[in-house]
């Protein structure tokens, strides 16, 4: 069973939300799902996790794999990797990231990885999201919006991944914005626009309950695509 990496379109588009949605359906159809969020960032949390990401990750997928598993790096402000390696003076340690991978990868039968940003996100000057994915040698699923724009950002991360050689499993559009394109159209222009498939719309959830997630994303998502 391929493991998968969880990029976006930009960032704050759902990618937590709607990987921590995946754990839960793929663990409740019996899969041994593994998580991890190579890189974090923002203002650390008083307990558990030093990212909230990442402990909705473990709780999703219920692990008790290691932080330093989980998340190899942290940095305390809200910037991407290279930008808090300039201000920090604290350096991405891409060796550290894959290892983790790896040992992770060892103990669950799938993975779920969550990307940090957009899929151009800087890690090193020359070493970007893209890097990371085609370093891991796993397919990656894009996470985009509703919102006017996202097409266009889109098909600009579909063709970044082609440019990488990375195979993309599927498009899942996440649907919380309160305007923006009617999923269903925007299913139809970006399957017709990138030729990649769409898996599905996750709407708006009130009810984040493992039972919640679960019922939505079975009803929503294509897991026989997802799994294939």
């Amino acid at each position: 069973m391929k493991s998968l990496f969880i990029t976006g379109t930009d960032t704050d588009v759902g990618k937590t939300y709607i990987t921590a949605g995946l754990a839960v359906t793929l663990r409740k159809m019996g899969v041994d799902v593994g998580i991890m969020k190579p890189f974090a960032a923002g203002i650390p949390q008083k307990k558990g996790f030093k990212s909230e990401d990442v402990e909705i990750l473990a709780n999703a997928a219920q692990v008790n794999d290691s932080e330093s598993l989980l998340n190899p790096q942290y940095f305390p402000i809200p910037a991407s990797p290279y930008t808090a390696w300039k201000n920090l003076k604290i350096k991405p340690k891409i060796d550290s990231i894959l290892s983790s991978f790896k040992n992770l990868s060892k103990k669950h039968s799938m993975m779920l990885v969550e990307g940090m940003g957009g899929i151009m996100t800087p890690i090193l000057k020359d070493y970007f999201v893209t890097d990371l994915i085609k370093n891991m040698k796993i397919p990656a699923i894009l996470v985009t919006r509703t919102k006017i724009g996202t097409i266009n950002h889109t098909i600009m991360t579909v063709k970044m991944c082609e440019k990488y050689k990375i195979p993309i499993k599927g498009i899942i559009i996440n649907n919380f914005d309160s305007d923006g394109y009617k999923p269903k159209e925007l299913t139809r222009d970006l399957k017709s626009l990138t030729k990649v498939p769409v898996l599905g719309t996750i709407p708006f959830i009130n009810d984040l309950s493992n039972d919640s997630l679960y019922r939505i994303y079975k009803k929503n998502l294509d897991f026989k695509l997802l799994l294939k």
